[in-house]
């Protein structure tokens, strides 16, 4: 092959609830039929290659009871987004044992929580919501304010792809998978998470509105058990939840200051390291 990868990180997803909503059958070509391609790429490599798949919090089966969901629980979901990452979670680790003989593929997946942190654009995702309406002096308006998160910083759960791809490398079972969430502090509703930001940019122009219109179900409390990850892999989040939305803040206040954005990340990264 004229592409011949040690590691392979997939992480290309339709990743966003309510777009599966619009687009159900785009997104589980996407997410499923998607990483089935990756993965058959892959399989041709005649070498070992360390595959790490990253799908979600959400793909396990919520009965929302707030317990924190562990590795071995059960996939699941009632959204098209959740079950094709359900789905997706199915397929690696069958591929993963189906062919483990066959081919070359070190293969294990991660879930991670409600991630923020500069540089996310997407559409109906909390943080681009208040973001772009205090860019555009508009009211914010969220939805589902009591909804409880996991909330980390990208920096944190990075880290913890690195060293799960680092262990993956020399690990012998067929398939694995680790939880990546934050700690217990760390999960708040949609409410306190945008007072919180809001107290670090304190725009002027912006108050809060909740949407009271009909809306597509979403899971009401999400958390993940990052036992598995902080014993065999070391991993814990560094950021406590003020410090994950006080860098989260600054870096958009800043971006839409029109200061410069690339030398400031870097910053985070060595001020993180």
């Amino acid at each position: 092959m004229d592409i011949s990868p040690d590691i392979v990180f997939h992480l290309a997803a339709q990743p966003l609830v309510r777009e599966s909503y619009i687009n159900p059958i785009e997104t589980f070509n996407t997410n499923i039929i998607g990483t089935l391609n990756v993965l058959e790429a892959c399989s041709f490599i005649e070498k070992d290659v360390n595959f790490i798949t990253i799908t979600t919090d959400k793909c396990y089966e919520n009965n929302e009871t707030g317990l924190r969901f562990i590795e071995s629980d059960p996939m699941g979901g009632k959204d098209p987004y959740s079950a094709s990452k359900a789905c997706a979670e199915i397929l690696t680790k069958s591929y993963a044992l189906s062919f483990f003989d066959q081919n070359k593929l070190k293969i294990v997946t991660a879930r991670g929580g409600n991630i923020i942190g500069g540089g996310d654009w997407s559409n109906d995702r909390i943080i681009t919501d208040i973001v772009k309406s205090i860019s555009k002096k508009n009211n914010i308006t969220i939805r589902s304010p009591d909804s409880i998160r996991p909330w980390q910083h990208v920096i944190d759960v990075v880290i913890g792809y690195l060293k799960l791809g680092e262990y993956n490398q020399s690990k012998s079972n067929a398939f694995d998978s680790f939880n990546f969430g934050p700690s217990e502090a760390n999960e708040i509703d949609v409410m306190t998470l945008t007072s919180k930001f809001l107290s670090y940019w304190n725009p002027s122009n912006s108050s809060i509105i909740i949407d009271d219109n009909h809306n597509p179900p979403e899971s009401k409390i999400l958390r993940l058990n990052s036992s598995k990850a902080k014993n065999i892999l070391n991993w814990k989040p560094a950021m406590d939840i003020e410090k994950t939305i006080q860098e989260t803040a600054l870096w958009y206040k800043r971006f839409y200051s029109k200061k410069e954005i690339i030398e400031y990340s870097i910053k985070q990264l060595k001020k993180y390291i």
